[in-house]
C-alpha cells in the first residue's frame, strides 16, 4: 500500500472511531444552573388545559451520560384527548429550559380532532411565583387556540 493511501485509511479509521464521541458531546445538555438541573430531574405532573387541570399526566426527565431526556403524556378521561412530549433538553437555566423534540396534542374540539404535531426547539419558563414551567410557544400551529402546556415542580 502506498504511503498517501495508507495515510487516508488511517485518517478515515481515526474519524470513524472518534465520531461517536464528537456526536455525543454535541448532544449533552448545557447546564447553566446546577440547582435547576437537580430540580428538573425525575417525575413531574404534566397538563394541557384542554385535557384537564384536575387530572394530570406525567412527565419524566432522565439524565443519561449528560443528556437530559424528557418524556410525558396526559390522557383525557372518557375521551381520546391526549398530549405527548418526547425529546431532549438542550439547556437548563435558573428559570427556564430549552427542549428539542416533539409535542403532539389531539383534542376533540381543536383541529377537527386531528393530531397537531410540533417539532423543533421550545422554551419552558417559570414566570412570577408559578410552581411550574410553561411552554412559551403557546399558539397552537394547527388551530386558533392557545395551549398551556405545563410541567409542575415535584
Amino acid at each position: 500500500m502506498k504511503v498517501p493511501m495508507l495515510r487516508s485509511v488511517i485518517v478515515l479509521l481515526i474519524t470513524l472511531v472518534t465520531l461517536p464521541v464528537v456526536v455525543s458531546a454535541q448532544e449533552r445538555t448545557e447546564i447553566r444552573d446546577t440547582g435547576a438541573a437537580k430540580m428538573i430531574l425525575g417525575r413531574h405532573k404534566l397538563s394541557l388545559q384542554w385535557i384537564s387541570w384536575d387530572y394530570f399526566g406525567t412527565a419524566t426527565v432522565k439524565n443519561s451520560a449528560g443528556v437530559y431526556s424528557l418524556r410525558g403524556e396526559q390522557k383525557g378521561r372518557g375521551n381520546d384527548d391526549v398530549l405527548t412530549i418526547k425529546g431532549n433538553i438542550v439547556s437548563i437555566d435558573q428559570r427556564e429550559f430549552k427542549f428539542n423534540g416533539t409535542i403532539t396534542s389531539r383534542i376533540s374540539h381543536i383541529n377537527n380532532g386531528e393530531p397537531c404535531v410540533r417539532q423543533g426547539e421550545f422554551t419552558f419558563r417559570i414566570t412570577g411565583r408559578r410552581k411550574y414551567w410553561r411552554l412559551q410557544e403557546m399558539d397552537n400551529p394547527c388551530d386558533e387556540a392557545t395551549d398551556y402546556v405545563d410541567i409542575y415542580f415535584k
